[in-house]
């Protein structure tokens, strides 16, 4: 048994973490040690006393995430464990690491069982991105029974966490590497293209991963079409539209070094009938008079919290709308939401609303989320973060 000090919760709070959801909202908290840290791993336990498992504290609106719904000790054999199945899940289901694909997520968060760690490998470096305490002061821990696991798979082990991390804690942090060799970029496989990755520059840990199964779909329908990609980034979809046999692509974004990233992504695959354009998305639909037989919309998270939410779904209806009109009929909508308290049916409600606005009939060919190295804990329905829809606009 451990001997962590106890967090107790109120009366009938037990209940969540019974269903095994891993997140204790600081309402639900009775009494807790004055002395404890934030990141200091606890005991929960409920009214009477009964412990209920092992979790994280953080001094936040999420008070606890839980580790263990056992009473357990968290030391390099609870890790090895956890860490190896992540592992096992990843080559059996998945295949990864294979030589047509070597970037993924190793490690989702609670769909792996531990909230807020996550793990993405690019070729043989790993980028750990920490979203709380806990685990962020667990991390060199983690990364050194993470690079004896796979061993000659990984030479570099680079820490992300800066600006995932609470600014009280973060303010004096630095991203960098904590194992191997020193390497801020490399040219990445996936499903056979070639995509420079910079994780120490780019966004999330370098690379949108969870758009790998949504890339190849695009892909599929490709031939014969042009192709307007909207919020490019690195240009994702516009190699796999180009390989997909488009006649034009045309990829939009409004940072200029993510079109830069764009068209070295465009050379490495030797895309033709490509065009970078650096433009706000949404004043580009407003003013642009071309049509389109396939268009792309997944823009950045537009609510982080629930108070800008009301916001976020104005945004996604406006957006849509203005893609809805600029696709020819008979053509196709592939549109996503990475906001998490946009929820399914609320995402699916905004694009009706869109297309309502815009005026076309439509139907809903696919419903589409994360790739499957981005599991979603099944008690814990918040872990899918990724919405989409591919439409059809007659």
């Amino acid at each position: 048994m451990s001997t962590y000090q106890n967090i107790t919760l109120v009366k009938g709070r037990e209940q969540s973490i019974q269903r095994k959801h891993p997140w204790i909202f600081s309402g639900g908290i009775k009494s807790r040690p004055k002395n404890l840290v934030e990141g200091d791993i606890v005991k929960v336990c409920d009214n009477i006393g009964n412990v209920l498992g092992i979790g994280m504290y953080q001094d936040n609106s999420i008070m606890v995430r839980m580790l263990s719904f056992e009473d357990i000790i968290i030391d390099d054999q609870y890790w090895t464990a956890t860490l190896q199945k992540a592992i096992d899940y990843r080559k059996n289901i998945l295949g990864f690491p294979a030589t047509h694909t070597n970037a993924y997520r190793l490690f989702h968060g609670e769909g792996d069982g531990v909230s807020g760690l996550i793990i993405d490998i690019y070729n043989t470096t790993a980028v750990i991105q920490c979203h709380n305490i806990g685990v962020h002061r667990m991390q060199n821990a983690i990364a050194k029974i993470l690079t004896n696991l796979m061993g000659d798979a990984l030479t570099s082990v680079y820490s992300k966490s800066k600006e995932t991390l609470p600014d009280n804690y973060a303010k004096e942090l630095i991203d960098g590497f904590i194992y191997g060799k020193e390497l801020n970029e490399d040219i990445v496989v996936e499903n056979g293209y070639k995509f420079k990755i910079n994780w120490a520059e780019g966004q999330k840990t370098g690379f949108f991963l969870d758009q790998r199964d949504n890339r190849a779909l695009v892909g599929q329908f490709s031939k014969g079409k042009s192709v307007l990609n909207c919020f490019c980034y690195t240009g994702g979809f516009s190699i796999y539209a180009g390989h997909g046999g488009a006649t034009e692509v045309h990829s939009v974004d409004v940072s200029s070094k993510a079109m830069a990233l764009t068209d070295h992504n465009v050379e490495l695959n030797e895309i033709q009938h490509h065009t970078s354009i650096t433009a706000n998305v949404m004043e580009y639909l407003s003013k642009h008079d071309e049509h389109y037989d396939i268009v792309i919309v997944d823009p950045p998270a537009f609510a982080k919290n629930i108070s800008k939410r009301h916001n976020a779904i104005q945004a996604y209806k406006r957006l849509n709308a203005m893609a809805i009109k600029v696709i020819k009929p008979g053509g196709l909508l592939f549109t996503f939401s990475c906001s998490q308290v946009v929820t399914t049916q609320l995402f699916y409600d905004t694009i009706v609303a869109a297309g309502i606005e815009a005026g076309r009939s439509i139907r809903v060919m696919h419903h589409l989320s994360q790739g499957a190295d981005h599991p979603v804990n099944l008690f814990h329905p918040e872990g899918h973060y990724l919405k989409g829809l591919m439409i059809y606009v007659e």
